[in-house]
């Protein structure tokens, strides 16, 4: 792969930390790797000094006729998922996708993608604090809430800015292979692929204030998560029938009390697997579940990942020193 350019779009209100994984990645010259590294430039959507989070003034040297050279182009998340990019920015990502050009986006900036109309029919991810609205605004495009990047070949799109890493280095992987996205992985102290998905980082539902009765309810229930909990006596337990309670559950959380007990079993087991000294069966015992075979394949399901993955890429984690 030789003469392969990379083009990072800047913009006023920049997102400063998925801008700068992008230069990380494909700004910095590696000849230690023994491959022909990538060109790497920056274009700004908007002319004059551009504004990045962190009180920091980017000053952009190319403008956006950049984008017709580009091999790749990179869109860290946009400024504002319900402002329209400028029409200018969008004639030249359609232009790019016509000709082949391969389009990244991180977090938000699928945004600027889905404006330019060039991922009708298509997969994508995001942020899961954005698909709702991107899937209602387009219905047109297949939104996969847990998943950390979606490579559709031209296309890419990745989930929360750290996602962007692991989007970032697939495309290593893609383009120079799994040895070179090692190493390049190793530099930066990160895992050259993480397991699992967005579930894994996604909060707890909360019931509102007026539910006091239920939120005292779930409170008893994360203090005592291994008694044989079912739908009968979680309703005399918060003083409610079977109905009401239902009701009031997916009204305060989404979910039925029985999804909701699981998810809170997981989340347990969760923090149970991040603590060192407790052994699965453990883990099963403690959160609820039972048997090792339940908490395997509700964890699954619901993390998009094993206990044994799940905790051994926090214990690698706790091992990094920098």
């Amino acid at each position: 792969m030789q003469s392969h350019l990379v083009v990072a779009l800047a913009y006023d209100q920049l997102c400063t930390f998925e801008f700068g994984c992008t230069v990380e990645l494909f700004a910095l010259q590696r000849p230690e790797l023994g491959v022909d590294w990538y060109d790497f430039a920056v274009c700004a959507a908007e002319t004059g000094k551009l504004r990045a989070a962190g009180g920091i003034t980017v000053e952009v040297p190319h403008g956006l006729e950049m984008l017709d050279k580009a091999d790749t182009i990179i869109i860290p998340g946009w400024r504002d998922a319900d402002e329209m990019p400028p029409t200018a920015l969008l004639e030249k990502i359609r232009n790019a996708h016509a000709r082949g050009t391969r389009i990244c986006s991180i977090c938000s900036g699928v945004f600027i993608l889905a404006a330019a109309g060039v991922l009708d029919g298509k997969t994508v991810t995001t942020h899961w604090r954005y698909a709702e609205k991107l899937l209602k605004r387009y219905p047109h495009i297949q939104v996969q809430t847990n998943s950390l990047y979606v490579d559709q070949g031209q296309i890419m799109t990745s989930a929360g800015s750290a996602a962007g890493l692991d989007m970032l280095l697939h495309l290593v992987r893609k383009d120079h292979g799994a040895k070179v996205a090692n190493l390049v992985a190793q530099r930066l102290v990160v895992p050259p692929h993480r397991e699992g998905g967005q579930a894994q980082f996604v909060p707890r539902p909360m019931p509102s204030d007026e539910h006091a009765r239920l939120a005292k309810l779930m409170d008893w229930i994360r203090a005592h998560p291994a008694l044989p909990h079912n739908l009968a006596s979680m309703a005399e337990k918060a003083a409610m029938s079977t109905r009401t309670l239902q009701r009031h559950f997916k009204d305060s959380t989404g979910l039925a009390p029985g999804e909701w007990l699981i998810r809170e079993r997981v989340a347990i087991a969760k923090e149970l697997l991040e603590s060192p000294g407790t052994s699965l069966p453990q883990v099963a015992e403690l959160a609820g579940f039972g048997s090792e075979e339940s908490l395997r394949r509700h964890f699954r399901r619901i993390v998009a990942n094993s206990p044994g993955n799940y905790r051994k890429q926090f214990s690698d984690a706790s091992a990094i020193h920098i």
